[in-house]
């Protein structure tokens, strides 16, 4: 196997799921896969544990936004492990594409979860706010001028917290995720968008450089990168 230049970010690469008019059916089978692929490598349970899981309160329920939700494997994952927990809490998932918002409405209910079709921005000017704010695998997909603009709506909308999580590029990354998934996941975009996301995304050094003041960076294994807000809550008067 021949590695791309992983040195830098290919800020060019584009994955064929965002196309608005890629093949639907693989769409939705990618869609489907994200449990699965998500379970794996994107870290969410140890995350919880240690970013969301003390934020929780047993007296009142807490209120997250999960902001580009996709099909929505991540808020009923949540909500799944808050509830086993003895937590209660309501979970807005927004995508504003509306093949994403379709899938995830498509699937059973969850009790606690409400999907939306909306953008950041938008519950940002309905004056809306939230305990929790976070992201799954969506800082890589945004430029520079989207990037700085969810994280200010971010700091707009959270309460408490405020928990991105994305890939960390590296070569390893790239060669175990393309040996891996390479059996798998046929006829979805899984595999090939996977190793575009790779390719997208940042170092722990570029991810920290490009973020303003009040951000910070966390490396979690194996490839893992968090960026996390906690709003400065002012002291009893």
């Amino acid at each position: 196997m021949i590695l791309p230049d992983l040195t830098r970010q290919d800020r060019d690469a584009v994955e064929r799921m965002d196309a608005p008019h890629c093949d639907l059916t693989a769409l939705e089978r990618t869609y489907a896969h994200f449990r699965t692929v998500n379970a794996v490598v994107a870290g969410w349970r140890p995350a919880y544990r240690r970013h969301l899981r003390p934020v929780l309160r047993r007296d009142r329920v807490t209120t997250v936004l999960d902001i580009g939700s996709g099909g929505g494997d991540l808020p009923r994952a949540l909500a799944r492990w808050a509830g086993r927990d003895g937590y209660r809490v309501q979970i807005t998932a927004v995508d504003p594409d509306p093949r994403a918002h379709g899938w995830a409405t498509a699937q059973p209910r969850v009790e606690g979860i409400t999907f939306r079709r909306a953008f950041s921005h938008d519950l940002v000017a309905e004056g809306r706010t939230f305990d929790i704010v976070l992201s799954n695998h969506l800082l890589h997909h945004l430029n520079d001028a989207g990037r700085q603009a969810l994280l200010a709506d971010s700091e707009r909308l959270a309460r408490l917290k405020v928990v991105h999580s994305d890939i960390a590029r590296s070569r390893w990354a790239y060669f175990l995720f393309a040996v891996g998934t390479r059996p798998f996941f046929r006829g979805s975009f899984i595999r090939e968008d996977g190793l575009t996301s790779i390719r997208r995304s940042y170092t722990a050094e570029e991810l920290a450089a490009a973020v303003p003041s009040g951000w910070r960076v966390e490396r979690r294994r194996p490839w893992r990168l968090l960026l996390i807000h906690e709003p400065v809550r002012a002291g009893p008067e």
